[in-house]
């Protein structure tokens, strides 16, 4: 189904693999077209609770984009591309259901900014993160100038961004790039342990969360009001009741997703 990525799904959790890595993994078109399949998946597929994003091998999560495809574009092109790859990641960003970041080695580039497109992120303890494309007299085209942004704070993310500079994995968790700092061979278990638990909580609830955390950083629509629509769709849930009830009761909720 896919030429660069490797999928499987395991108690409800989605794992997606880059898989170039004689690449480092770098994002190149066909990447973008197995990615855009897997999210459809993603979204489509009721067996899939949770989501996983990582890279094949030890070295790279992935290292950027594949700059041999750079050289045929021209301004319009360029921006074409831009757009492809920002809505892309706009599609990851918005799931309702949880997408993780395993980011184990090089995060670079389009990489960083996959990776920050995800909810949150885990960093594996040689992991390195940046945006160097000013070396390339370029700027990040996938969303990383908004993001990077958002995620550390102004001050720090200019300067990486004009820089060009990488950080490491402790360092990005001093920045809160990460969640979580931990060795390689614990990279995917971290990840599986948490999104277990969330997928215990009721579905619907969580993906309210997604949405109206990621309204903060959307001008179109007010953020409080996007809790105030989330809050009164949830009380019109099965699972609401179920968790209310299963409080009151001092019993463990079951949810069904509606």
């Amino acid at each position: 189904m896919y030429t660069t990525l490797l999928t499987s799904l395991e108690n409800g959790i989605f794992t997606i693999t880059i898989n170039r890595p004689d690449k480092l993994n770098a994002l190149n078109n066909a990447v973008f077209v197995d990615l855009n399949k897997a999210i459809d998946e993603v979204y489509s597929n009721d067996a899939i609770k949770s989501v996983i994003i990582t890279g094949a091998g030890a070295k790279a999560f992935v290292a950027g984009a594949d700059i041999s495809e750079f050289n045929q574009l021209d301004a319009q092109t360029a921006m074409a591309l831009s757009k492809a790859g920002q809505d892309s990641f706009f599609r990851i960003e918005n799931s309702p259901k949880p997408i993780v970041a395993c980011v184990n080695g090089f995060a670079l580039g389009g990489g960083c900014e996959l990776a920050m497109s995800c909810h949150f992120r885990i960093a594996s303890d040689n992991a390195k993160f940046g945006q160097p494309e000013v070396n390339l007299g370029l700027i990040p085209g996938y969303g990383g100038t908004q993001r990077l942004v958002q995620l550390i704070g102004k001050g720090r993310a200019l300067e990486l961004l004009m820089s060009g500079a990488m950080i490491d994995a402790l360092t990005a968790l001093q920045y809160g790039l990460v969640n979580y700092c931990v060795p390689q061979e614990e990279l995917l278990i971290k990840a599986q342990t948490i999104l277990t638990l969330i997928q215990s909580k009721a579905p619907i609830a969580v993906a309210k969360c997604i949405e109206s955390g990621n309204a903060v950083f959307d001008e179109s629509t007010n953020g409080y009001a996007t809790e105030i629509a989330g809050f009164g769709t949830c009380f019109e849930t099965a699972d609401r009741v179920e968790g209310t009830t299963a409080f009151l009761e001092k019993r463990k909720a079951v949810f069904i997703g509606k």
